[in-house]
């Protein structure tokens, strides 16, 4: 019989795969809507190592027995698709403020993967599926990909709300 603890653990997981199948897809679009860039580059190498957290993620998940939730991965993917519908001042296309929105859910989401791995360093692992330095180099890791993701949104900021940038200067 599983302990409540179990499930808790399970339905946690769970909930933080879906997320990463979001955030997976929120930072190769973004990396496509930059291509040729420098952000682009930037945004390209860290859709890879998101990827891999992912697939860590996915295997501890499985290590354990546990399953990832079918309707809460759709539910992810439809607000991913559906947070491309904002009003970015352009009618068509892709705008600076688009560039700012989509940086600003990706640090969000890179915050909430460090939070799972800090959790998962207090959660009582008997057979040790993640090891302590693996724990500490995924941490370290989400650290480095907040501190990249926000130096990104800065510029991405001056450049979206710089005086007369895009045409649009402040009233």
């Amino acid at each position: 019989m599983a302990r409540p603890t179990d499930r808790l653990l399970e339905i946690y997981l769970a909930d933080h795969l879906a997320a990463a199948a979001a955030g997976l897809a929120l930072v190769r679009r973004a990396a496509r809507s930059n291509t040729g860039t420098h952000t682009g580059d930037r945004l390209r190498r860290l859709a890879a190592e998101i990827d891999e957290d992912r697939h860590t993620l996915h295997r501890l998940v499985t290590d354990l027995g546990f399953s990832g939730s079918k309707p809460k991965e759709v539910v992810a993917w439809v607000a991913e698709k559906v947070g491309r519908l904002k009003l970015n001042g352009q009618l068509r296309g892709y705008s600076p403020l688009s560039r700012v929105l989509e940086l600003e859910a990706l640090s969000v989401g890179i915050a909430g993967k460090l939070a799972l791995w800090e959790t998962l360093q207090r959660v009582p692992d008997p057979r040790q599926r993640l090891r302590a330095s693996e724990l500490r180099h995924l941490i370290e890791r989400a650290r480095r990909q907040r501190e990249e993701v926000e130096e990104l949104r800065l510029e991405a900021v001056n450049q979206a709300f710089a005086e007369g940038s895009a045409g649009q200067g402040r009233a």
